[in-house]
């Protein structure tokens, strides 16, 4: 059962604290993606990104449907956050020596957030008690296992996290969310991914001996592209999210289809991006391999579509100015292999710029700006 909130709820600096532990996971996945950046790599990724996305949106919703600005909340989601760091210091070597860490950690982060949602109320059927009756015990045992069913397993976890929303959704739906909350927690996320992005630009220029010039350009380049990124979400989407949630007849689903879901294939492909970019801030005037190539392109055409899916969600309409940026991005992907990396940073730097132009232009002529 929710506490009724008195005015507009607004983020905690204990939620903001836990944020920087997600900060580090986000860091420490884009690293593992640095390693090993094939079709596999990319799946074993996302089996250990679920888990760690979820747990903060578990945090988030709590925060959300309850006042946690009190001394017994905010221990708790400091020890949520002491579970989350030490998930992040196992993904390094969660798929070897540390697959029983991230797999006790997730589960104990669930239980914190359990017993902080059960504490003053009965145990029922939710996504909470699933998570400790179901995917974090699966986690564990997984993390026993021989890899690939290590692999197979975790992905089983992953996919009841996910589903379970979907699942109980006729038991979710007299839930009430503070419509002002929730919205800027999951625009907090997109700016912590951007900020890997920064990370990864700057990682590489930095540890040059020799900042040329074509280092610097690239580097231009490729914070221009985070500049893009940045636009195309928080210059219209973000206020249409808080919309959406202020106006829907049934919250939980724009909770789930729109914030959970979508912001999952926002944040992966901002992840993408970064570990694209770093390998071409690096090697500017070298071609990109298909690998790589295909994260960087790959990535922001995920991260465009994904508006597509977003904004159907939320208002039954075609996102057709995203769609057909990210159609065009798919298109050029085979030529970015054929390009200096600087020169393919470019060109996404303008497919960007013009699909930011453009939706200015149409909604300055529609009056709204």
């Amino acid at each position: 059962m929710s506490e009724p909130v008195v005015g507009e709820k607004r983020v905690t600096w204990a939620e903001l604290l836990f944020d920087l532990v997600f900060v580090f996971a986000v860091t420490q996945t884009s690293a593992l993606l640095h390693v090993d950046h094939s079709w596999a790599g990319v799946g074993r990724a996302l089996v250990l990104f679920v888990p760690v996305y979820w747990a903060w949106v578990g945090t988030s919703v709590h925060a959300n449907t309850h006042e946690v600005d009190n001394p017994v909340d905010r221990l708790g989601i400091f020890a949520a956050g002491l579970g989350a760091l030490f998930m992040a210091l196992a993904i390094p070597a969660a798929y070897g020596d540390r697959g029983v860490l991230f797999g006790a950690s997730y589960l104990g982060l669930r239980v914190v957030l359990a017993v902080l949602l059960f504490r003053n109320q009965p145990v029922t059927l939710t996504p909470y008690t699933v998570a400790v009756c179901v995917s974090g015990p699966l986690l564990l045992v997984g993390g026993l296992l021989p890899n690939p069913v290590r692999v197979a397993v975790w992905a089983l976890a992953a996919v009841v996290d996910l589903a379970t929303p979907m699942l109980l959704r006729t038991r979710l739906l007299s839930l009430h969310f503070e419509p002002a909350h929730l919205p800027e927690r999951f625009g907090l996320l997109v700016i912590i991914a951007l900020g890997e992005s920064v990370v990864a630009i700057g990682a590489p220029a930095a540890s040059s001996a020799h900042l040329g010039g074509d280092v610097v350009f690239a580097v231009m380049a490729a914070f221009a592209l985070v500049c893009g990124l940045w636009w195309v979400y928080f210059v219209f989407a973000a206020s249409a999210v808080r919309h959406a949630m202020e106006t829907a007849a049934v919250q939980t689903d724009i909770l789930r289809q729109v914030l959970s879901y979508g912001h999952l294939a926002f944040i992966a492909g901002i992840i993408a991006v970064a570990v694209g970019m770093a390998e071409a801030v690096a090697h500017p005037l070298a071609h990109l391999n298909g690998a790589i190539a295909g994260l960087l392109f790959g990535g922001c055409a995920l991260y465009l579509a994904s508006f597509g899916y977003t904004r159907w969600r939320m208002f039954r309409k075609v996102a057709s100015t995203r769609l057909a940026a990210a159609a065009v991005v798919l298109a050029l992907l085979p030529a970015a292999t054929l390009v200096p990396a600087l020169a393919a940073l470019v060109v996404l730097v303008v497919v960007l710029g013009t699909l930011n132009l453009v939706e200015h232009v149409r909604v300055h002529r529609a009056g709204q700006i």
